[in-house]
């Protein structure tokens, strides 16, 4: 079973808030705003940039000009995502990043709408991945278990699916794994439900959960992750984001400032802060 003594960690997703904006936001005013996460203290972790395909995400294309601005004095641990062993290439030689995460689908249509290939072929990309990070010595790899609360495409799903890839998974030595509704396909009770089961199944897995949701349910698929043990997890600041590659009409993610509000003391001021960060990145105000 999770350990519910554990302290709450939060993970901060701004890679995920603005890899769909279209219009591209200077390099310059990325690194001030992630240095802002950074130095406000409120991050366990920030998931910043992306080591993708410059034509299929080219919001993030300067992702390795962001992480040379970055402030790593700060305890917070990064995190970048893949989709291949290219991206695994890339990531393998940026000294002093933590994590690089897979978006790993339950979901055939969507492995192939996000990462052009099938959740079998990503399997084996996944393998091929994790040994070069070994060869090279280079950050953990991660698995988004996306679509994990099933899809809107109408692929199967069952809980027992998402513990089978796991359990394959965890087979080939990953460890860490983040949990997501990529498409607020989730109630609070399937969030609770999945969680006990993947914790009784899997008591030694190192377990986060990146959920979306509109406003209006957000806090109880929180609370309801919270009841089942999870102790880390995963927002944007305002609920900015959704995966392009999803679907037309996208769901954001957990706000930010609801996870410090619900599991922090972080004052209102430093929230607001936050959110007027967060707006200054995405006008046009300097």
């Amino acid at each position: 079973m999770f350990n519910k003594s554990e302290a709450i960690k939060i993970v901060d997703c701004p890679r995920d808030a603005i890899q769909g904006i279209k219009t591209f936001i200077p390099t310059d005013k990325k690194i001030a705003y992630l240095n802002s996460l950074l130095q406000s203290g409120c991050f366990d972790f920030v998931d910043f940039g992306s080591f993708v395909s410059a034509a299929a995400v080219p919001q993030l294309t300067d992702t390795l000009a962001v992480w040379d601005g970055l402030d790593k004095s700060t305890a917070t641990k990064f995190i970048a995502i893949i989709a291949n062993e290219k991206g695994a290439e890339i990531g393998s030689n940026v000294e002093g990043l933590h994590y690089l995460g897979y978006p790993f689908s339950v979901s055939d249509t969507f492995q192939q709408r996000n990462t052009n290939r099938s959740t079998a072929a990503a399997f084996e990309s996944v393998l091929a991945s994790k040994d070069i990070l070994l060869r090279k010595n280079g950050p953990e790899l991660m698995i988004y278990i996306s679509m994990a609360f099933g899809n809107p495409y109408g692929d199967r799903w069952h809980p027992e699916i998402v513990l089978d890839w796991i359990d394959k998974l965890m087979g080939i030595g990953i460890r860490k794994f983040s949990i997501a509704d990529t498409t607020s396909q989730a109630s609070a009770k399937a969030v609770k439900d999945l969680l006990e089961k993947i914790s009784t199944s899997f008591p030694d897995i190192a377990l986060s959960i990146h959920l979306h949701s509109r406003a209006e349910t957000a806090l109880a698929k929180v609370n309801a992750a919270f009841d089942a043990g999870c102790r880390i997890f995963e927002g944007a600041v305002m609920g900015y984001g959704g995966c392009p590659f999803a679907q037309d009409d996208l769901v954001g993610n957990i706000p930010s400032e609801l996870l410090l509000k619900r599991f922090s003391t972080v004052s209102e001021t430093e929230v607001a802060g936050l959110m007027e960060n967060f707006q200054r990145l995405i006008t046009q105000d300097v």
